[in-house]
């Protein structure tokens, strides 16, 4: 009997495995090549990686040719790593490094929850992979999902130390933070700190915060840390102003970036991010706040895990909620709580035989199948298209079967079949996001069309690049597929020589009073993201407008 029950665990545990293979190499690698980069900072991450590969150099991150020392080294030193094990620097293998990161963090997420919350961890796993933020993340070359990994990471081991005291878990939490601390900063530590102690304040045990301060910890902390830290600030002097002061102090209390959002911008970000889930992570939420209990005869770790996922989801969002500079990355680490919370509230009441509320099991049901509709409809609104009949009539059935099948499943079944029946209308989505609405991106954000547009126009060799009046993704997308740099009008940067400038379309007239005494002369264009190509001749005697 002994035996049997050995055999039946294992084949449980291997079915688990190949799930979650299968789950994170569709929703994080499937298709990573089909969408070009897109923005600013994919470009300049994988550009930034790839000048530091070309130099061999370890400690500065180097934009064309010159320091960037905005972020630290973790994603580039990744997609160093991804471009020289894929034989050459590429846009996918510049996604590789979250990829890779994000699959790492759902294996841990799933062995943590086995070691202390049996029974929850494949649903801990799968729900964190499918929130639509974690897919997006996950397949961008960002520092983003880099962060949250080895942030999530952090926070568990933190907490399976404090629920069994064992010091490797510690350890671990010393180690992650480091790693956090090279992914992005010392925001890894300051969230991390908040989170605890506002946890040890909830539990009336200020020596909770003494007992994490463990000096072999810190230490290790500091092995992990200082060496790159030391190093750049030599290579570097000005690297502890810029970094600190500049990229991190004044990113947070200024709008110096020009992202400012107003202060309730991370509700709906955040709302949106735990798609499809977002009805019953609230509803796990509502409830552990509800039902929190902080009397210290409880033993450690029995109670608590809600109470201290509740602070780990919520903490983030109000901490960048406060910032002047605001991006929907910003809350990523906070949205695992979230998920691993939702697996703890199933868990529970699948114990407990609950069965969801009607109206909780019909709005779970309507979000599903409008995440299903908007991934039928999307293309057609980027192309600013008429919807076809036949598509509305596959949306209007898709959306119907999905309410009737979700929210009688749980109706009848209760919690244990909420994870199968929400996967099955992700993976439906997904499939179809990649199908029909990632090309059309590519062509409508990504540099990726641009720059072989730039080759069927211009034969032969490419001269030097400027642009006008373009988003800053076409620039930086231009500067990686081109390996070089891209000069910008608006800030001056005019070459004296031929170069091609690449503008908003019907920005000829504009650039010839700018570049009087120079000809002008429209080569090609990129009709979908309405850009013109105009070759400009070297400098004429004078000077160009300003």
């Amino acid at each position: 009997m002994k035996q049997n029950s050995i055999m039946e665990e294992r084949t449980r545990r291997s079915t688990d495995v190949l799930a979650l293979i299968a789950f994170c190499g569709f929703l994080f690698f499937a298709g990573l090549q089909v969408i070009g980069l897109v923005g600013a900072d994919e470009p300049r991450y994988a550009q930034i990686a790839r000048e530091m590969l070309q130099r061999s150099d370890w400690v500065t991150p180097v934009l064309y040719g010159q320091p960037w020392l905005e972020k630290p080294p973790l994603y580039y030193w990744g997609a160093m790593l991804a471009y020289k094990a894929t034989g050459g620097v590429s846009d996918w293998a510049a996604r590789l490094p979250s990829a890779i990161l994000c699959s790492l963090m759902i294996f841990f997420v799933y062995v943590w929850a086995r070691h202390f919350r049996r029974g929850m961890q494949l649903d801990a796993a799968l729900i964190t992979a499918s929130s639509a933020i974690l897919i997006g993340f996950g397949r961008s070359a960002s520092t983003d999902m880099p962060l949250t990994a080895v942030f999530t990471a952090a926070m568990l081991c933190w907490y399976g130390w404090y629920s069994n005291q064992n010091r490797g878990w510690l350890l671990g939490f010393y180690l992650f933070a480091g790693l956090g601390t090279l992914a992005k900063g010392p925001v890894a530590v300051v969230l991390a700190g908040l989170i605890i102690v506002i946890f040890a304040a909830m539990q009336h045990d200020g020596r909770l915060l003494l007992r994490t301060l463990w000096p072999a910890g810190i230490l290790l902390y500091l092995a992990v840390t200082l060496p790159w830290f030391i190093a750049v600030q030599r290579a570097n002097p000005e690297f502890l102003r810029t970094f600190f002061l500049q990229h991190n102090l004044a990113r947070y209390t200024t709008d110096l970036y020009r992202h400012h959002q107003p202060f309730w911008y991370y509700l709906p970000v955040a709302l949106l991010a735990l798609v499809p889930w977002t009805v019953f992570v609230v509803a796990a939420l509502v409830d552990a706040i509800r039902d929190w209990r902080f009397s210290v005869q409880q033993p450690p770790g029995v109670e608590y895990l809600r109470t201290y996922l509740a602070i780990w989801l919520l903490v983030p969002i109000a901490f960048f909620s406060l910032s002047q500079s605001k991006l929907p990355g910003y809350i990523l680490p906070a949205i695992p709580a979230g998920t691993i919370l939702l697996a703890n509230f199933i868990w529970r009441r699948e114990q407990e035989a609950e069965k969801p509320s009607t109206w909780l099991g019909l709005l779970h049901a309507l979000l599903s199948a409008a995440m299903l509709v908007a991934a039928l409809v999307v293309p057609f609104k980027l192309l600013k298209l008429a919807l076809p009949r036949n598509v509305i009539i596959v949306a209007v059935a898709l959306a119907v079967t999905a309410i009737l099948s979700l929210w009688l499943s749980l109706r009848i079944q209760g919690y244990r079949v909420l994870r199968f029946i929400t996967l099955v209308p992700v993976v439906i989505a997904f499939a179809l996001l990649l199908r029909g609405t990632a090309p059309i991106v590519n062509v409508l954000q990504s540099a990726r069309p641009v720059d072989a547009a730039i080759h069927q126009s211009v034969p032969g060799q490419i001269p030097s690049i400027a642009v006008y009046d373009v988003p800053p993704g076409v620039r930086y997308g231009l500067a990686f597929y081109g390996n070089q740099p891209v000069a910008s009008y608006e800030e001056n940067e005019i070459p004296s020589f031929d170069h091609l400038v690449v503008a908003a379309s019907g920005t000829q007239k504009e650039l010839e009073y700018r570049l009087a005494g120079r000809s002008v002369t429209r080569v090609g264009g990129f009709a979908p993201q309405h850009l013109d190509f105009y070759v400009v001749s070297g400098k004429a005697s004078g000077q160009a407008r300003p």
